[in-house]
């Protein structure tokens, strides 16, 4: 393992734990991410991977449990979402779009503050129909995805009306 990762990875921890809501360290490169990744930083609880190259989740990602919004769009993102997902219980938004990911996992039921997800333009061919869990949710983008019909139709029945489904 790079000392210098070990180390910034520290200091972020500490950091976070802190309290601190604005965190800027660039650098945040593990060894499973793209190089690219070089400017993420947490502001207002707000963490934007967008348009990094990234091929996975950055498994650092999923210990930010104070996150309120994660935007992963425009990324080469591939696979399903990790099911620890499920720690980011204060997430409000979470984009996903323009990505290459093929499963949601179940899990993402658990979000229960989650009020917008965007899954647009990714390569879904199922919905797990615990998306019908999230009850704070108002939009959902489901556009340019290849799912059943019968499967928004479950998952539909569960959310409240008031959701904006966008599907194409």
């Amino acid at each position: 393992m790079n000392k210098q990762w070990f180390w910034g990875t520290i200091v972020l921890i500490v950091l976070l734990a802190a309290g601190f809501i604005v965190v800027q360290k660039p650098g945040l490169n593990t060894p499973s991410n793209n190089p690219t990744n070089d400017n993420a930083s947490v502001v207002n609880n707000s963490l934007d991977l967008s348009n990094k190259g990234l091929t996975q989740l950055p498994r650092y990602v999923l210990q930010m449990t104070n996150l309120e919004k994660l935007d992963l769009s425009n990324n080469q993102l591939t696979g399903a979402l990790p099911a620890e997902i499920r720690q980011l219980k204060n997430l409000k938004i979470l984009d996903m779009s323009d990505n290459l990911m093929t499963g949601i996992p179940a899990e993402i039921g658990q979000l229960s503050n989650l009020q917008v997800l965007d899954l647009s333009n990714n390569k879904f061919t199922g919905l797990p129909y615990e998306l019908g869990n999230l009850k704070k949710l108002q939009i959902l983008n489901l556009s340019g995805n290849q799912y059943a019909q019968a499967d928004l139709e479950v998952i539909r029945r569960g959310l409240p009306a008031s959701v904006n489904i966008i599907t194409d």
